[in-house]
This record gives C-alpha cells, sequence and structure tokens, in this order.
C-alpha cells in the first residue's frame, strides 16, 4: 500500500479540464462523476461537491470538498495533508471509526448505518477479505474496518465497492444503477471474481476501478452478454 501511495503522489498532473468525466440524470438533477486517481473519484450534484478517498498531488485547481468520503486506513484510500487540502469551513468528514482515529473530525459511519447530507442518503456498505492476506491467519481488509458506500441521489444509486473481494453483502446489493467496483492483486481479487460478484447484483452501469495491474479486458468479456453496460476510464492518466 505504501509503494501505491508513493506512485499516485509521483504521478504526472492532469489539470481539472483534462480530467473526462460521466454525467447522470436523476429527478434531483445531474450527477457529474470524475475519475481522479486509483481509487479517488469526484462527484458534483446540486452545486455541491464530494471527494472520495482523496489522495496525492491532483487538486490544483479542483474545488473544495463540501464532503469527503473515505473508505479505509490505507494511504491509497486515506491522506491527511490532501484532507486538509480539500477542506473548506463547514466540510463534512465521513469514514469509519478506524479512519477516524486519524482523522479525528470524521463523523463515524459503521457497516450497514446510514446518514442523511444534502440530499444524499450514504449507506455504509462492509468492505473486506475473505481469503487474501499479508500472511497465513491475516486479510488485507478485516470485515467491520473499512466501509464501502451506497450513494443515493434523486432516486438514483450508485455503489462505490471500496477494497473488498466478492462478499455476499456486494451480492445481494439491490437496485444499484452505477457500480464502481475494485480489482487489483493481492489486495482485493482477480478481474474475473470481481466479473461474478458484478453479475450477481446487475448494476445498469459498472466501472472498474482501483485496478492498478489488471487486465481489464478479462473483465469486459466475462459481463458481455449479461445486459450489464463496461465503462473503462483511464484512472492512471500520464
Amino acid at each position: 500500500m505504501r509503494i501505491a501511495l508513493l506512485l499516485l503522489m509521483s504521478a504526472p498532473l492532469l489539470l481539472p479540464a483534462d480530467r473526462p468525466s460521466d454525467s447522470f440524470e436523476t429527478s434531483a438533477g445531474p450527477v457529474k462523476i470524475t475519475p481522479i486517481q486509483h481509487a479517488s473519484l469526484m462527484i458534483e450534484a446540486g452545486g455541491k461537491v464530494i471527494q472520495v478517498d482523496p489522495v496525492g498531488n491532483f487538486y490544483q485547481g479542483m474545488p473544495k470538498a463540501d464532503l469527503i468520503l473515505i473508505t479505509d486506513i490505507h494511504g491509497d484510500h486515506m491522506s491527511p495533508p490532501t484532507i486538509a487540502q480539500l477542506k473548506k469551513e463547514g466540510t463534512v468528514i465521513i469514514a469509519p471509526a478506524a479512519v477516524a482515529k486519524t482523522v479525528t473530525e470524521a463523523q463515524v459511519l459503521n457497516n450497514s448505518e446510514t446518514k442523511q447530507w444534502s440530499g444524499w442518503t450514504i449507506e455504509a456498505i462492509p468492505m473486506y477479505n475473505i481469503k487474501r492476506g499479508p500472511s497465513p491467519g491475516q486479510l488485507f481488509h478485516d470485515k467491520g474496518r473499512g466501509d464501502g458506500y451506497v450513494l443515493t441521489y434523486g432516486g438514483k444509486r450508485f455503489y462505490l465497492s471500496g477494497d473488498t473481494e466478492g462478499i455476499p453483502e456486494m451480492r445481494a446489493l439491490k437496485n444499484i444503477d452505477v457500480a464502481f467496483v475494485c480489482m487489483n492483486l493481492p489486495y482485493t481479487m482477480p478481474p474475473e471474481e470481481a466479473a461474478d460478484a458484478v453479475k450477481a447484483f446487475k448494476p445498469k452501469v459498472v466501472y472498474p476501478y482501483h485496478y492498478r495491474g489488471s487486465d481489464l479486458k478479462v473483465f469486459e468479456k466475462a459481463l458481455a452478454g449479461s445486459g450489464i453496460e463496461v465503462r473503462i476510464r483511464d484512472w492512471y492518466a500520464k
């Protein structure tokens, strides 16, 4: 994870205008989503800015955050200096309890809990490893430590997986319009497993993210004919 953070910090800087975004229509107005890098993305809706897992030197010229969501304690998800850069008066930070030990101003949201914020419903979804870890008997991500999120706005549901394998809680999700699903070894899962989990909960649109070193063609091929739209974006733009 430290190596991943160093790579993020050393990557060339893209200005906001260079970053492609996708927009989704909802009953409350459009939701604009911009990939930033690796696990980081920006969501804009209703005049508010949400930064998810902001890490690294990628935010020059970007708007300050009204809400910051953090999924985990690892350095490619939690960066106090980047959080400080994006904060302004009134910024709300939502994170699991393990993150709040470091980012002490964060409002804690535990797995399966829900918060309302500025027209959004924010639900914390478990994210964890089932079998992969740094050594026998250990896991890279323990159950209950981190949060994935389902964000609902204007009737549309957006899922951010965080670092996880294809856990039962992911497979049981319902009515997801847009999903961001991780895949990288050894920390989460390979594309084949990610695709199998995605087939179980059937989002309308899925983006692979947090995919450094993964073969996205495998993921795309596995979902061909499923009726699920796969959108590939460059989260590691040079």
